[in-house]
């Protein structure tokens, strides 16, 4: 007979509202009036006030009363059974825009209250993006190698001939020779541009003062595109230094700001360049061994009007652009670069306005001697 484990008793009693308040998840219990009965620590977050604020209010106070969170609640009220929804958004005053994870349950032996559990899937869904978007550059990088090979020996050669013909050329003849060239020339910039996708080699980090390359970028856009435009910097002065490339990192900021420069075009616009530590952000990425602490975050936020919705699950999908004259590499060469740091990019975008963020590993002894 196998031996069971000896049960331990615990020196000291945990209380249920004890273990609910150490919760990530809003959780929460209304009467059958919709009024608030309990509030852990992550609702009072989610609805911005305080539990003594927050009971005996009215759910409606701060959640739609003809939403999809009310109707799960008065299906419990109704089936007296635990229900559960994915993929739930939320667009208040109060929680902002956000997608969650809806659970809700009737409280054991009564029938006039229901507990609801609040769970952000917001987060999991833009790294699920990010992920994706990691797909489609590494399908980029080997169509950048084919392309190399396969047509810009060709086009040298095309070139090459345009060039002998253009020499005996005469009338109309020339115009065409010339634009034989001017077109194969434009291809050939197209693909060099492609090729950084190809580009494998070990990156070279070292520790970057994030707020000197957000310096630089500065200086860049308000000498050139972003003249007409007011910078607003909100930076954490404590901040560790990134473990990354100052170039590349350069690369990236330029271009997220460039973008929301395009975006401000003909109207009164500010950037904010701002940056934060938070220490809880880990992250699981595939081929990586553990889990990635992500804590330096960096944002670019606009005040243009919005990136189209139909856009915004492939924004970072190669050759997805809006613009006139544009080839939609930029921020697929933006996720390249953020992947190749370990890092993590996200956005948030609506009629007010984007913010784009990304989320670094800083500089530790650990980062040092892993490269």
């Amino acid at each position: 007979m196998a031996e069971t484990s000896p049960v331990v008793a615990l020196e000291y009693p945990i209380r249920a509202d004890e273990i609910l308040s150490a919760l990530g998840a809003a959780t929460f219990v209304v009467d059958n009036a919709f009024r608030l009965r309990y509030t852990n620590g992550a609702a009072e977050q989610l609805f911005q006030a305080s539990s003594v604020s927050l009971l005996g209010q009215d759910l409606a106070e701060f959640l739609p009363a003809d939403g999809p969170v009310q109707a799960l609640i008065e299906q419990v009220f109704r089936d007296q059974a635990p229900v559960s929804e994915y993929g739930v958004s939320l667009d208040t005053p109060k929680t902002g825009t956000r997608v969650m994870a809806v659970h809700a349950a009737p409280l054991v032996e009564r029938t006039d209250a229901v507990v609801v559990s609040l769970q952000e899937q917001t987060r999991a869904l833009k790294i699920g993006q990010q992920l994706e978007s990691r797909h489609s550059v590494r399908s980029v990088t080997a169509m950048a190698a084919l392309l190399a090979h396969e047509v810009k020996n060709p086009l040298s050669g095309i070139r090459g001939a345009a060039q002998l013909l253009e020499q005996n050329a005469v009338g109309d003849d020339i115009p065409l020779t010339q634009l034989i060239r001017d077109e194969a020339d434009r291809i050939v910039a197209l693909v060099d541009r492609m090729e950084v996708f190809s580009d494998d080699r070990p990156l070279e980090r070292e520790g970057v003062n994030i707020h000197s390359v957000l310096e630089h970028v500065r200086r860049i856009a308000e000498n050139g595109f972003g003249k007409r435009i007011r910078f607003i910097e909100k930076y954490d002065p404590s901040l560790p230094p990134v473990h990354g490339n100052r170039d590349q990192l350069i690369q990236v900021l330029l271009n997220l700001v460039k973008n929301a420069a395009e975006a401000l075009q003909g109207s009164e616009g500010e950037i904010i360049l701002s940056t934060a530590y938070q220490p809880g952000v880990r992250l699981k990425i595939p081929g990586q061994a553990g889990r990635l602490q992500l804590p330096l975050v960096v944002s670019v936020s606009d005040n243009g009007s919005g990136i189209a919705e139909d856009l915004k699950p492939h924004l970072f999908d190669p050759f997805v652009t809006t613009k006139l004259h544009g080839n939609g590499l930029g921020l697929a060469l933006v996720a390249k670069i953020v992947s190749d740091h370990g890092g993590v990019i996200e956005f948030d975008s609506a009629s007010s306005g984007t913010t784009f963020k990304i989320m670094l590993p800083i500089l530790t002894d650990d980062t040092v001697s892993h490269g």
